[in-house]
């Protein structure tokens, strides 16, 4: 999206009809039911002990032997838990982010949506006040006190209106904005960016399950040839730590301040975008107070002019004084556009940053 010197305007206009579009709650609960599905199948996986079979030779030279039982680890049981709390955490930072990207994404479109309405109304209000002026001199032409020529003039500036409104009609049936979040963006970004560091926090912690794991086997062993009488069970326990657990903790650490300095400075990063956003809005309301005193300017002038022909006594007079009423009608519509976007922007600026 690009700022014109004027108005905001949107150089790709998105033509899609509105059932195109997935509602944004849709859009969440699907992926976070994606995730969570997902994530109960890796935590049956972890919680439930592993069942084993097979034969074995003991090293003490005794006959060979079948073996059968389970093994369950606590820190399988440990993870199971931390991966249901992964996604939980991974379901809340996309909800916060696709409503921070949306909010960042239709700003413009939102406020150029309103900015159009208000110029259809701004439109409508100079429709009457001509429409009551092309009366009045459809009168006098009439009685034969004004020439068709002047009733003309008003027409053109109808026909001016005319292909205004339709442009502005245009512009705005092109405009899609989805249900936005009533939030500040400095708020949404906050919560994007808190969600961001507690899904990192929870991927720490089930990655450090790794370095360690206590785990107990129990089962029945029965000799198989010759075939001894009646199963004997055993069981056993087993102790894992990885002598890098420091290390490994201490790049896990790392790893997390990296990804936090990765995502200040990532371009596609919904914080780089509002940065820029609030760039171009800043830049936007210069162009608009730039614009609004060029109209005020050409509006002073204009009632100078005015002025003079307050109360015309030759048809001439009279058609000066239609120009000068018909060109105002449209430096009010510039004015009355000009002062609602700049408004507008300043207000955004004012709340979401």
């Amino acid at each position: 999206m690009y700022l014109s010197p004027w108005k905001l305007v949107i150089v790709a206009a998105i033509v899609v009809p509105a059932q195109a579009f997935a509602q944004g709650h849709s859009d969440q609960q699907a992926y976070c039911s994606y995730v969570m599905e997902q994530a109960q199948a890796q935590r049956d996986l972890l919680r439930t002990p592993t069942a084993m079979a097979g034969f074995t030779q003991p090293e003490t030279g005794l006959p060979l032997q079948v073996v059968g039982g389970a093994t369950l680890g606590l820190s399988s049981v440990k993870k199971a838990g931390l991966t249901m709390d992964v996604a939980r955490k991974e379901c809340e930072l996309y909800k916060a982010a696709t409503e921070t990207q949306q909010a960042v994404q239709y700003a413009i479109p939102g406020m150029e949506r309103e900015a159009l309405r208000n110029r259809l109304a701004l439109i409508e209000h100079a429709y009457k006040a001509l429409d009551g002026l092309i009366e009045k001199t459809s009168s006098m032409v009439e009685a034969q006190n004004a020439t068709r020529l002047m009733l003309f003039s008003l027409q053109t500036t109808r026909i001016k209106l005319d292909a205004d409104r339709a442009d502005t009609q245009s512009k705005l049936n092109v405009i899609y904005v989805p249900e936005l979040s009533d939030k500040p963006l400095k708020e949404l970004i906050a919560e994007k960016e808190s969600n961001e560091t507690g899904e990192q926090r929870a991927l720490d912690k089930l990655t450090r399950q790794n370095n360690w794991d206590v785990a107990l086997s129990v089962g029945v062993h029965q000799q198989v040839n010759p075939v001894a009488q009646g199963a004997q069970p055993y069981g056993a326990v087993t102790v894992n730590y990885n002598f890098a657990n420091r290390a490994i903790n201490k790049h896990l650490d790392s790893a997390a301040q990296a990804h936090d300095e990765w995502k200040r400075v990532q371009e596609s990063d919904v914080v780089r975008m509002a940065e820029a956003l609030q760039q171009q809005l800043a830049a936007s309301v210069s162009a608009q107070e730039g614009r609004l005193k060029s109209v005020q300017e050409e509006t002073s002038q204009l009632e100078k002019n005015l002025e003079l022909v307050a109360n015309p006594d030759t048809s001439v007079a009279l058609d000066f004084s239609n120009q000068l009423t018909a060109a105002r009608l449209l430096l009010e519509i510039e004015a009355g556009d000009a002062s609602f976007r700049m408004n507008r922007l300043r207000e955004y600026l004012a709340k979401n940053y």
